[in-house]
């Protein structure tokens, strides 16, 4: 192990080396920064990584054929490299990337990852990711590491001592924050709908945004709920404060709140610091459907950017567009369908910002199918929950006809006749 500056670290990059870049907000910018100073000296360098928050330098239109990005899940980030040729989309789904790593499908020369300062006993924290960093570390022949106070000390499977680690770059920075603002009126009425199908004892897995913010908003009078999620947010926090949020009745872990990576505002990353209450554990068992569905109630609360009338979930493209990934939905969409009482509920709102019906007859030419209709017992708009688990073709076409904004429900409904013809009138 060394402590060094990231100019000296970053020497030992070449040409045709394959990369992988620490995730969410732990990705270590100011190491970013330095690596693509050294442009001038590489070519076909291969990044991989999920989702970054910050800046991403190495995607930048100069840098074409020098860096080529690889992601797992499509951030804003890397979103117009992608299309424009200068990365490339890997589906998969997120409980399986590590595998990727240990089976040496994908061979791992460096990783570049982001920690908290080491303890008296010579252990880092992975901070605010874990997910399949612990196995990029595994298997990278070298880790370099940007040492950084602010990185919170997170508990479970997120600490590493100095010796996995051949170099060390202490560079301290704020961590990346993201928030939402007040959720909007279509939101919070999502929310309010979403809770009314939450138990009492229920473990929660929820995304980050505005409609997941505007479900826990609404959560303030349930009793005892649990926390399995591969990732969460600020909104935990005061139902963890009021009481809400205890894990009592869950099988795996009980008590604590289980996730794989988080991102928020500073207030977040104070809350999980050296807190006993939170885990970071392994993207492949947070993930994984045999674990999930042991705990009792499992709600697992999604979104899409469109959905047919037979229940056909997009999540990852607008048309042929990528747009994100198939990330852990269909993970937890499972686990909870297996989990004793679980209800997997995909959350949108009824029409697009244009006001176009994401409730539609049939999903775009090119878009991605990421949780089949097999999978959805639960669709929830504005206008109400559409209940599809064991319903035909053409009574999921009706429960969803009726969640769907009136604007466009006439439409729908002619649509829907002419694909069924005559069993949609029986």
């Amino acid at each position: 192990m060394s402590i060094t500056s990231a100019e000296e670290a970053l020497k030992v990059i070449k040409s045709g080396d394959k990369i992988y870049i620490h995730s969410v907000s732990a990705a270590p910018l100011h190491l970013l920064e330095n690596l693509v100073k050294r442009a001038d000296s590489l070519r076909n360098v291969e990044l991989y990584h999920l989702h970054t928050e910050g800046d991403a330098p190495y995607t930048r239109a100069e840098y074409a054929g020098v860096f080529h990005t690889n992601a797992f899940f499509i951030g804003k980030n890397v979103r117009n490299a992608i299309a424009e040729g200068r990365g490339s989309y890997i589906p998969i789904f997120l409980s399986e990337i590590p595998r990727l790593f240990r089976h040496k499908i994908i061979p791992l020369n460096v990783a570049l990852i982001s920690v908290s300062v080491p303890d008296k006993s010579g252990f880092c924290s992975l901070g605010t990711s874990v997910d399949a960093t612990l196995a990029a570390i595994e298997c990278a022949d070298i880790v370099i590491a940007q040492v950084n106070k602010f990185v919170p000390r997170t508990l479970g499977d997120s600490q590493i001592h100095v010796s996995r680690i051949n170099y060390l770059v202490p560079f301290d920075a704020p961590l990346h924050e993201v928030s939402w603002g007040q959720p909007s009126v279509i939101e919070q009425q999502i929310g309010e709908n979403v809770a009314s199908l939450v138990d009492n004892g229920a473990t929660l897995q929820m995304g980050i945004g505005s409609i997941p913010n505007a479900v826990l908003s609404a959560l303030t009078n349930h009793k005892d709920l649990g926390i399995h999620t591969e990732m969460f947010s600020d909104g935990i926090i005061p139902l963890v404060e009021k009481g809400v949020i205890t894990g009592k009745y869950k099988k795996k872990h009980q008590g604590k709140i289980v996730a794989t990576f988080l991102c928020g505002t500073q207030r977040l990353y104070d809350f999980v610091d050296d807190n006993p209450l939170v885990n970071m554990l392994g993207v492949d068992y947070v993930n994984d459907t045999a674990i999930i569905r042991q705990n009792p109630k499992v709600t697992a609360i999604n979104s899409a950017i469109e959905i047919d009338v037979t229940g056909q979930v997009c999540a990852d493209s607008i048309g042929y567009q990528m747009y994100s990934g198939v990330g852990g939905q269909m993970d937890f969409m499972r686990g909870a369908g297996l989990s004793e009482g679980g209800k997997p509920i995909i959350a949108l709102a009824s029409t697009t910002k244009n006001g176009q019906s994401k409730i539609v007859t049939h999903l775009q030419e090119g878009a991605g199918v990421v949780t089949t209709r097999a999978h959805v017992h639960y669709v929830v708009t504005e206008y109400g929950v559409a209940y599809l688990y064991g319903k035909t073709l053409v009574e999921r076409a009706k429960e969803l006809i009726k969640v769907a904004h009136p604007a466009h429900q006439e439409r729908l409904e002619k649509e829907a006749f002419e694909r069924f013809k005559h069993q949609f009138s029986n």
